[in-house]
């Protein structure tokens, strides 16, 4: 019995001494490298981590399922991230919460600016770009756009190709596809060359539907409520700076992205700053999860099953946790 109490005593200690040494090192945040996900860019960026006394190793990922792996894996501790990944780890078990929404808007489709595609209806038939097939945006091409308000049949309808977003603005260019389903800076860049035409703006056919989130696994959540609490807050200032300082926060985010200027038709040249500027029309950002964010995410859920990508239906309120906004953390 004294051997089993010491070795009790023993593991104890070692998990408090892990857990102090876990709580030292810098919060590791992974963050989709999207325009939509610029707070975690300006973050950094001004300061505002540091301004907490947060210290943050932000890392960059080109999309949500990499990143999946590396929360699955213990690699990052907090992720900037699309709402479908974290129903997503759900159904396979991986447990982890939304603990703030980063943005609204982001996703257009866009067609052949001299092309014969206007209308939703004029896709039937057509050769259209889209991502990876499960991944968010997929979710969101075919369970909206195409089925519920193009009327589509996805699979039958369409002649859909899984294309890389920054190829898709070329493939449109040459005519491999007629219309491409993407997000910014790639729609406004080719809107602004007179390339292309928006036929669906998603944020004005959803107003204000959420996409990117901060989500945290829960050992996280558990270890570190300090470092995420002060994250939020920092969230709030860059948020915050991004909605006053726009056009300090247009020209960072036009320099992180290393946008060049492009040419209208009319011969001008359209600076950087001012593709992000068109690009603010089709995304915002806000911090607080309401309630149209969590019915459109369960929306997004229903769509997910319905399209067989995933076996089971998760409840929004299973994935979201609110301890945060309500426990004074809240950001403004």
């Amino acid at each position: 019995m004294k051997l089993s109490f010491y070795a009790l005593i023993a593991s104890l200690s070692m998990l408090t001494a892990l857990h102090a040494q876990e709580a030292t090192r810098p919060l590791r945040v992974g963050w989709v490298e999207a325009m939509a996900n610029a707070p975690a860019l300006i973050a950094k960026e001004k300061g505002f981590f540091a301004e907490e006394g947060l210290r943050v190793d932000l890392r960059s990922f080109g999309d949500g399922p990499v990143i999946q792996q590396a929360v699955a894996s213990g690699e990052i501790d907090v992720a900037f991230i699309g709402a479908p990944p974290v129903y997503q780890w759900a159904a396979r078990g991986l447990k982890a919460k939304i603990i703030a929404k980063v943005n609204y808007g982001q996703a257009a489709l866009i067609a052949k600016a001299d092309g014969p595609i206007s209308t939703l209806s004029d896709l039937k038939g057509r050769r259209l770009a889209g991502l990876n097939r499960g991944s968010g945006m997929d979710v969101l091409l075919r369970g909206y756009v195409l089925k519920e308000a193009a009327g589509l049949n996805p699979d039958a309808d369409v002649q859909l190709s899984q294309i890389p977003v920054g190829n898709m603005n070329g493939a449109l260019d040459t005519g491999i596809v007629d219309a491409a389903f993407l997000w910014e800076p790639f729609v406004s860049q080719s809107v602004l060359r007179g390339a292309g035409r928006v036929v669906l703006d998603v944020n004005q056919a959803l107003p204000g539907y959420p996409w990117y989130v901060i989500a945290a696994p829960e050992k996280t959540i558990e270890t570190r409520r300090g470092d995420l609490e002060k994250l939020l807050r920092a969230h709030a200032k860059a948020i915050d700076f991004l909605q006053k300082q726009t056009e300090e926060a247009n020209r960072i985010i036009a320099q992180h992205f290393n946008l060049e200027a492009v040419s209208a038709k009319d011969g001008t040249k359209v600076s950087p700053e001012a593709i992000v500027a068109e690009a603010r029309k089709r995304i915002g950002w806000s911090a607080t999860i309401g309630q149209t964010d969590r019915a459109f995410i369960q929306r997004l859920i229903g769509y997910s099953v319905d399209l067989g990508f995933l076996d089971r239906t998760i409840n929004v309120a299973d994935i979201i946790d609110d301890s945060f906004a309500s426990g004074g953390s809240k950001p403004q």
